[in-house]
């Protein structure tokens, strides 16, 4: 990415220019509404969804998601599974179908430049589970060629390790709706447009196809998780059992699903966790109900996971990251002790922490497999009402930092609650995992059926979120001593064992929810200073010269998105703002001064830009190893704390 020929070298306050950037962004509500898009599967996932429903997108929409398809297309006519990423056979097929959808004719030359890159590669037949269901509803894909997905499996005991209630929550919740539809085996409307389509997407007849052995073909592109020979033997007994199931048992089980989608729309106020069960639970009321208040409502939310950015109209990974953003925005702007001019500001985005803590628990949760809720804060807003470990801790933090800027601050019970919320999830290993604690066994990952993703299974401790929660809890104990201190003190020293445990023979920590080893770094390294470890312990140590290896010539520190998937560290081309900012908030945490951070934070201020931002770079945010999300606040939030603590430091 070139450098911005306008960039000026530097301003003489970059802190105050960087101030009134993120303040001029601030939404009304006193939240940073940004873009959380990036994964290259969504908006096929809303079109063929709107086709199947008839849901009409309106022109303008469908306008500009055709151009940010077009924009996203690789050179050679494929898709990447996220922006920046690799063609998949998954997605590249899927786009094409939803740009037909959209109107698109197929001798368009992007288009028939996209048969050319995934019709020699195997075609549908060949994309990941995900891909082949999407198409198999849309009757583009036959239900024979996928590995089954019965609804039986929720009446299994819920005992057994393998009862879908043990499952990551995200996993779950997709899996859910899926399953009623498998068990349905729905099917869009065979108009022209899609038997046209059909004829497109395979280098056979569709009627001639054998979709039995097409049930495990996966491109090399979309086989990051192969199947491991447990999930094979699985899926041949599944295989077995699907043409002789019991049509009263699959009842009953269509029955309890639907029961569980209701639950979560309700809870959820019919926005859902994410934004493929939110367009699953639409396709099923849509089956079950056309005129039924459900669709009705399903459809009057849509809207919420759709953001209209520079390069076109795309579908977000989740209805919006606002909460999320917006603790790390307050925590950035009272590092600047620029009280006058940060003010207002932050009580705009106060009331937003405010009016966005979840007060109570969700009804039946036991019914609904859900944990308890009150008195967590989500990644986006309470009516979404899932609260996540991370998202709670740093709402926490930025509620104890506010206290004495704000004219209303929230109480000492609801941040006991907070706390209370926090200790209920710290799984038997001492760590932290995102919505819940850890309920099945790691085993289960071997049963994972994606094929392009990674660690779904189950919600396992991260670094990240054990690091957020420490912290969190520290702050609480040294503002409220003595409330719930002995909990406290025992829960943090088995999080430290956990950070510790988790630290990688090279210095690093390895982040799961942002590029990579500087996001995953940065967290370790505040979670152990948070708990009172000296800097001249050996693992900071290690974490330092880990960070200073990675220091970059032009003094920024950069990771590629491919560090997640492959594990280790690849370098960008250049330094990028934020991965250097999370490393110099690292050092300088650790103690660290001198040339290394002088450097680093040079290169901040040599690269912001007049209106006191910085320029747009590669992607931060990631999940489950092979999918980048942007965040693009970051870019407006970690170089503002970053400059902001190497102006407070002290003087040696």
């Amino acid at each position: 990415m070139p450098r911005d020929a306008d960039a000026p070298r530097a301003l003489t306050d970059p802190i105050s220019a960087a101030l009134g950037y993120l303040e001029k962004t601030q939404h009304t509500d006193g939240s940073w509404h940004g873009d959380y898009g990036g994964p290259q599967f969504l908006l096929p996932a809303y079109v063929a969804v709107a086709e199947t429903a008839k849901i009409e997108i309106p022109a303008d929409q469908r306008a500009e998601m055709i151009r940010y398809m077009r924009h996203h297309q690789a050179a050679d006519g494929g898709w990447g599974l996220h922006v920046e990423g690799d063609n998949h056979m998954f997605t590249s097929v899927l786009n094409y179908v939803a740009l037909r959808l959209l109107g698109v004719p197929a001798d368009d030359p992007a288009l028939k430049k996209a048969r050319d890159w995934f019709l020699p590669r195997g075609g549908a037949l060949a994309s990941a589970a995900w891909g082949k269901f999407i198409l198999s509803v849309l009757g583009l894909y036959d239900y024979r060629g996928l590995n089954p997905i019965p609804p039986e499996l929720w009446l299994l005991p819920e005992s057994l390790p393998v009862h879908p209630s043990r499952l990551w929550c995200h996993c779950r919740m997709v899996y859910l709706p899926m399953s009623w539809l498998y068990g349905r085996k729905v099917t869009a409307e065979l108009t022209p447009l899609l038997e046209e389509i059909r004829t497109e997407i395979y280098t056979e007849p569709f009627d001639r196809i054998d979709w039995a052995a097409a049930r495990n073909r996966v491109a090399p592109h979309d086989a990051y998780t192969p199947h491991s020979r447990v999930i094979q033997s699985v899926n041949k007994v599944l295989n077995e059992y699907e043409p002789r199931h019991s049509r009263a048992l699959r009842g009953r089980a269509q029955n309890f699903v639907l029961e569980q989608i209701g639950y979560e729309d309700r809870n959820t106020d019919y926005i859902c966790i994410g934004p493929i069960n939110k367009l699953y639970h639409t396709l099923v009321w849509y089956f079950v109900d056309r005129d039924g208040p459900e669709l009705a409502r399903h459809i009057e939310r849509l809207s919420d996971y759709l953001y209209q950015a520079e390069d076109g109209l795309k579908m977000q990974g989740y209805n919006n990251s606002r909460l999320w953003d917006t603790t790390f925005a307050m925590q950035a702007a009272m590092a600047s002790n620029r009280h006058s001019e940060a003010e207002a500001m932050l009580s705009r985005a106060h009331t937003y922490l405010d009016d966005n803590q979840v007060l109570e628990d969700v009804p039946d949760k036991e019914k609904c497999y859900r944990h308890r809720s009150k008195g967590g804060w989500p990644f986006s807003d309470r009516p979404h009402g899932w609260p996540i470990s991370d998202c709670t801790a740093e709402g926490l933090k930025a509620s104890l930092l506010a206290e004495k800027r704000v004219e209303r601050p929230i109480g000492q019970s609801r941040l006991t609650d907070a706390v209370d919320q926090i200790l209920s999830w710290q799984n038997e290993d001492g760590g932290w995992a995102t919505y819940e604690l850890t309920r099945g066994p790691k085993w289960l990952e071997l049963l994972n059926p994606s094929d392009c993703f990674a660690d779904i299974m189950i919600d396992y401790s991260y670094v990240e979120c054990t690091s957020a929660c420490v912290q969190a809890m520290m702050a609480f104990n040294k503002r409220y001593p003595g409330v719930r201190e002995r909990e406290i003190r025992e829960s943090v020293q088995r999080g430290v064992d956990y950070i510790l445990e988790m630290q990688r023979a090279d210095g690093s920590w390895e982040g799961s929810w942002g590029v990579c080893f500087s996001y995953g770094t940065w967290f370790g390294v505040l979670g152990l200073k948070a708990a009172g470890i000296p800097n001249e312990h050996p693992a900071l140590s290690k974490a330092v010269a880990f960070l200073k290896r990675h220091q970059m010539p032009d003094g920024g520190w950069g990771e590629h998105a491919r560090s997640c998937a492959e594990r280790r560290w690849v370098d960008t081309e250049k330094g990028q703002a934020v991965m250097t900012s999370w490393s110099l908030l690292a050092l300088m945490e650790a103690g660290e001064t001198g040339e290394v951070v002088e450097r680093g934070i040079g290169f901040l201020r040599r690269t912001q830009r007049q209106d006191g931002s910085w320029p747009a770079e590669h992607i931060a945010g990631m999940f489950n190893k092979t999918s980048a999300i942007h965040y693009d606040n970051y870019l407006k939030i970690f170089p503002l704390w970053a400059l902001s603590v190497a102006d407070t430091r002290p003087v040696d």
